[in-house]
């Protein structure tokens, strides 16, 4: 699938989660709670170019030039994708845990407690949804129904995105920071020799247990409508 192609199905992804999401009740979530927006945000080399190519010019260099003049020298690197966990889980094995250090650094392009890049943001930010207000508690608060959700949409995301990578927001777009870079990657030659990217795996199947399959299905009906061609 060209990238073309792939980027209109993130688009198409993004769309149907956000339309789930105005379907829930009891969301704390508001604009300028911002306690959750840290440096430890995850996202595909595909969403990474998404954001990068709906920005302008001018707002690209400065916005690339923010990250390389204030890298979190703690920032959150995955050791593992969504994909390759849920094989581990087919296996039988145990999820590995990956230590994220909650040290209170800030996302980097906040901008008086809101986002800077709203629109733009990748799925690791739209997922992260709370039933209450993460300031007050320390931590948010997802139901394992919403956790299944979002779940399935970073394996769809991930398996879309082959054979790209995955990594903290910090390093992929520097990774793609450059127009050499970006073109390379719509020629099928993602930055994966860029620190902190590991690659992307095809989805074995969706992590959707037998109490949500039901639930599952007009959603999952939905995310497929744009995917077929």
């Amino acid at each position: 699938m060209r990238v073309a192609r792939r980027l209109a199905v993130l688009e198409h992804l993004y769309g149907v989660y956000d339309r789930f999401c105005g379907r829930l009740d009891g969301l704390a979530c508001r604009k300028f709670c911002d306690a959750c927006c840290s440096r430890n945000v995850t996202l595909t080399t595909l969403e990474g170019l998404h954001l990068l190519q709906g920005l302008t010019a001018e707002r690209r260099e400065s916005c690339l030039a923010t990250l390389a003049g204030d890298l979190g020298p703690n920032r959150f690197r995955p050791r593992y994708t969504t994909n390759q966990i849920a094989v581990l889980c087919r296996e039988g094995h145990e999820p590995p845990g990956d230590a994220v250090d909650h040290d209170g650094s800030r996302c980097p392009f906040l901008a008086d407690a809101a986002c800077a890049l709203y629109p733009l943001r990748p799925f690791g930010c739209r997922c992260m949804l709370s039933r209450h207000p993460c300031g007050e508690q320390g931590y948010a608060a997802l139901d394992d129904w919403l956790l299944t959700v979002n779940t399935v949409f970073l394996q769809t995301i991930e398996h879309l995105d082959r054979p790209g990578g995955f990594g903290n927001l910090e390093d992929v777009l520097l990774a793609l920071g450059s127009e050499d870079r970006r073109a390379a990657y719509r020629e099928g030659q993602p930055p994966l020799d860029a620190a902190g990217l590991i690659p992307n795996q095809p989805a074995p199947m969706l992590m959707v247990p037998p109490e949500h399959q039901d639930r599952m299905r007009p959603l999952l009906a939905e995310m497929q409508q744009g995917m077929a061609g």
